[in-house]
């Protein structure tokens, strides 16, 4: 086999291997197995989101804030849907991608629906790919019973307290020079 087609075969093994760590991320969640969860970032990785509310660097401080979650959530389903991988290509042990997902919870009693981005930087760690960021960002994070009426207004994060404006599309420059605000 030639160079190239060493390189290309590497480049759909590490897609493939990318998609299966994004897979486990969601098992490592709904399971509650936070041992398989530690292992999925870097030993310095970093877990946060757009909006601050989530902030925790290291894999003991991630494994910590998901174990403080678990206590205030019954059952979790999170499914990923598109993953839009770009490998760095300078750098093979080195890669982004743009995650789609949601996730059903219950909440403190209350079901509960996300609609998620996950914007991901991963790294190859010891020959694994892992997490080295992953940032959450919402275009809901809602109860189930404020499902319909929520999509009349950029408030969309109602997890507690005051519904919050959501993370996007109303953010994105994209977005606001396809509705330009009067």
């Amino acid at each position: 086999m030639g160079d190239e087609t060493q390189a290309r075969l590497r480049r759909i093994e590490d897609r493939e291997a990318l998609r299966t760590l994004v897979t486990r991320y969601g098992f490592a969640i709904d399971d509650r197995d936070t041992d398989l969860l530690a292992g999925l970032f870097t030993d310095d990785g970093v877990l946060d989101s757009v909006d601050g509310t989530i902030a925790a660097s290291g894999r003991e401080a991630i494994v910590a804030f998901y174990q403080a979650r678990f206590a205030i959530l019954g059952p979790t389903f999170h499914y990923t849907h598109d993953h839009l991988v770009t490998l760095d290509s300078h750098d093979p042990d080195q890669a982004r991608a743009v995650v789609t997902a949601h996730s059903e919870a219950v909440r403190n009693g209350v079901p509960m629906l996300a609609a998620i981005r996950y914007l991901d930087r991963y790294q190859r760690e010891h020959g694994q790919w892992r997490f080295a960021h992953r940032r959450l960002s919402f275009f809901y994070h809602l109860p189930v019973s404020d499902y319909v009426g929520a999509f009349r207004d950029s408030l969309r994060k109602r997890t507690g307290g005051t519904p919050q404006p959501a993370d996007w599309p109303e953010a994105l420059a994209s977005w606001q020079a396809c509705y330009p605000v009067a």
